[in-house]
């Protein structure tokens, strides 16, 4: 469910109650949306993020946590008195978040999404309920004209790769990531094809169906490489063994929040893992922004 942010004779309307001013005292939940809180300015005015969210590093991790983005709970939310909760859109269980906003606190919720549309619906909602929308607005033209950018690069690349996204792998079947996932829309977005797009969501893959799946290249975030024990332990997995990817020992290793949040970074990720898929083309950089670099 999203609520409908609008602003009103200078006071801010969020799920049928008012502010008399910005609020003051904010709680995300989420790496991207708080991320975007920093982008506009608002970083100062966190009292409390969640592990999830670990852009800008030196800040966010000063900051009290409240735990797993998708386990939280009422209790230590509400302890923290904020004036508004912005709830990315992984932000759960969803009982929690109802019961914070019938407690009284102010609760954003942001539509799932992982296309540029989706990305700059979140940053324009950021900042209206922030009354941050000349900012948001910056950004997001910003993100919409590095894209476009992106995009015509992407399609002047000749190949179109095979891409399996592996979101763990070494205990049991390997876990990929399906159509619908995060992974799924930054594999598009990059000019690669889903080796995994016949399933929905994150699956576990048998051997037989990695054979099928034919990837040219394997993409994991770098804290379940390091789980494993590196790079050369993923592509000695059995599992994987007979696919193009290991044969050619084509692992690329991601910051998640980065390639996947969908943030105020979506570009800049999207190129990134552009010029990996496509080695064989020339991408410009892109323009630095303040949000682009850690703050």
């Amino acid at each position: 469910m999203r609520f409908i942010v609008v602003a009103c004779l200078g006071a801010l309307t969020l799920a049928g109650t008012a502010f008399a001013e910005a609020p003051k005292r904010i709680l995300s939940v989420g790496g991207a949306a708080t991320e975007t809180v920093y982008a506009l300015g608002m970083g100062d005015h966190l009292v409390a993020v969640d592990q999830t969210s670990l852009y800008p590093w030196e800040k966010t991790h000063l900051l009290p946590n409240v735990g797993y983005v998708r386990a939280l709970a009422a209790e230590g939310l509400l302890s923290l008195k904020a004036d508004v909760l912005i709830a990315g859109p992984e932000a759960g269980p969803p009982v929690v978040l109802d019961q914070v906003e019938k407690a009284g606190m102010h609760v954003l919720r942001l539509r799932e999404g992982y296309n540029e549309a989706r990305a700059v619906e979140r940053i324009t909602e950021i900042g209206k309920a922030l009354e941050r929308e000349a900012e948001a607005k910056v950004i997001a033209d910003a993100l919409t004209a590095d894209m476009a950018s992106v995009e015509k690069e992407i399609a002047a690349a000749p190949s179109r790769p095979r891409v399996l996204f592996l979101l763990q792998a070494g205990r049991g079947a390997p876990m990929v990531g399906g159509a619908g996932t995060a992974a799924d829309g930054m594999i598009v977005l990059a000019g690669g094809v889903n080796a995994a797009s016949d399933i929905h969501g994150y699956k576990p893959l048998s051997p037989e169906a990695a054979i099928i799946a034919k990837p040219d290249i394997f993409v994991m975030m770098k804290q379940s490489v390091d789980a494993i024990g590196g790079a050369d332990k993923v592509l000695a997995l059995t599992e994987l063994a007979e696919t193009p990817a290991v044969r050619n020992r084509k692992l690329i290793v991601i910051d998640g929040l980065y390639t996947l949040g969908f943030g105020p970074r979506m570009a800049h990720a999207t190129r990134d893992l552009a010029v990996e898929f496509h080695p064989e083309h020339k991408f410009p950089p892109l323009p630095d922004h303040p949000w682009t670099k850690a703050q």
